[in-house]
This record gives C-alpha cells, structure tokens and sequence, in this order.
C-alpha cells in the first residue's frame, strides 16, 4: 500500500506526538529521581543520588521489592506451566465448546482490573476461605499472566503446524519423548517471551493486587501508591519509580526480540 507524501507527513506527526505525551510524564519521573530539589523545582538545577541512596536503604522500599519479585516469579511459572498446558490441549483436540474455552482463558486480561480484583476477593474470602495474603497476590496475578504465556504458545503451534511431532510419533516416539525432543524445542521463545511478558505484567500490577493483597503484604505499585503522598518519601518514591519503569521495560523489549526474530525463523523455513 502507497501512501501519499501528506498522509506519510501526518502519520509520522502523529507518531511522534503519542510518543511524547507517552514517554514526557515517564522522563521526567526519572530525572527527579536526581533532582536535589526536595520540591522538584524545575528545571533542575543540581541533580544528585542522595534519593537513591535513600531508596537503597529503606527497609520498606527494599520488603516491597522482594514480595513483587516472587510474586512475579511464581506467577510466571504457574502461567507458563498452565498456559501451555492450555494452548496444547485446545490445539490438539476438537471438542465441542473449544471456541468457548479459549474466549474464558483470554477474557480475564480484557476485564477491567477492578473487576476482576472484585471478583477475585469475593472468591478468595467466601468461596475457599482464605485470608488475603502472599498466596491470594499469586494466584490472582497468575489468572491474568497465563493470556500471554497462551496467546504465544498457540501462535507459534499455528504457524508450525503437526507434521514434524506426527513424524516422531511415525518413528517409533512417545507423547512424551515427543514433546520433550521436539515439541518443547520448538516452543521456547514463544515460552521465554510470554513468561517474559508474564514478569513485566505481575510486577507492576496494583489494581488487581489492591483488592487481592492484605494489610501485611505490600508489593512495590502498592508501596509507590501508599508513600506517594508523603513529603518526605517524595523523593524515594521518585527513584522507586524509575527502578520499576526499567525493571518493566528490560523483559518488554527482550520478549520482542525474541518473538520477532523467531518470526523470521519461522518465516525463512
């Protein structure tokens, strides 16, 4: 498709006009996090890491950072070990209601967050009985998480089809040996992306989280969220901030390296 100097001009315009609004309020979170002005005068006029020696050593910055790591990792694995799972078994077989299936595996990342935290507490509090805590942040992050892991695995066992996991089975090979030496290999950087993807989206997670966590969990968005309106705290929660910006970012852009460049191994086969 062609496109017109203007209209090449006007998307181009409009591009870089997102990308602004998108990455200013981002940009200036982080030079903040250097401003030595408690007050965030602008523009700066002497930057310093006084913050985040700050932000290294606070007790309560430090506690968040370790529950959302694990939070995110255990996540992770459920979602990868659950979301394949999934995507195999609506691949591999036809029954009646599929269609349904995969629309209920996919609908809980559509919902609105506040939604499904509402939904997920009620659940958590009188259908299993449990108190919020560690266990509940897990679970409901892993509801979310498994999409990705799902959308991937099943996009690349689209595009590769059956014939060499029916040639190992030909050959003399198990279900297991099947997946194991020919399946498994095939899927993972779908798998590593989407467990990637899967990291980026419990880590920063708050709306779900507010409504799954209790009073003595608190994950790095909640802690953010609980100190942003302090004065004191202003400043950490500035550098906090930025560490949960990169943080995000690093396995975004790792998982779209790995899902472009398996597209083009797929592709040039």
């Amino acid at each position: 498709m062609t496109f017109s100097r203007g209209l090449r001009a006007t998307l181009l315009g409009s591009t870089v006009l997102v990308l602004v609004l998108v990455y200013t309020p981002l940009a200036l979170v982080v030079l903040n996090s250097f401003n030595a002005n408690r007050s965030f005068a602008w523009p700066p006029r002497e930057l310093t890491l006084e913050w985040w020696r700050a932000a290294a050593s606070s007790e309560g910055a430090r506690a968040a950072l370790g529950t959302s790591v694990e939070v995110a990792l255990l996540a992770t694995f459920l979602s990868l070990v659950l979301g394949t799972m999934a995507a195999l078994a609506l691949r591999r077989t036809s029954f009646f209601g599929r269609d349904a299936v995969s629309l209920l595996i996919i609908l809980p990342i559509a919902l609105p967050g506040i939604v499904t935290g509402i939904a997920l507490n009620n659940a958590f509090r009188t259908i299993f009985g449990w108190e919020l805590g560690f266990l509940t942040i897990v679970v409901a992050h892993a509801t979310f998480c498994i999409v990705t892991v799902f959308n991937n695995v099943q996009a690349r066992l689209r595009r590769l089809g059956g014939n060499l996991e029916e040639a190992s089975m030909d050959l003399g090979a198990g279900t297991f040996t099947t997946f194991r030496l020919v399946t498994f290999p095939m899927l993972r950087s779908a798998l590593l992306a989407g467990g990637l993807l899967a990291f980026a989206l419990s880590f920063d997670e708050i709306i779900v989280t507010t409504f799954t966590a209790g009073a003595q969990e608190q994950t790095l968005p909640i802690w953010i969220f609980n100190n942003l309106f302090r004065p004191n705290q202003a400043p950490v929660v500035n550098v906090v901030a930025a560490v949960l910006i990169l943080a995000s970012i690093v396995p975004i852009m790792l998982a779209q390296r790995l899902s472009g460049s398996s597209a083009g191994m797929t592709g040039a086969r």
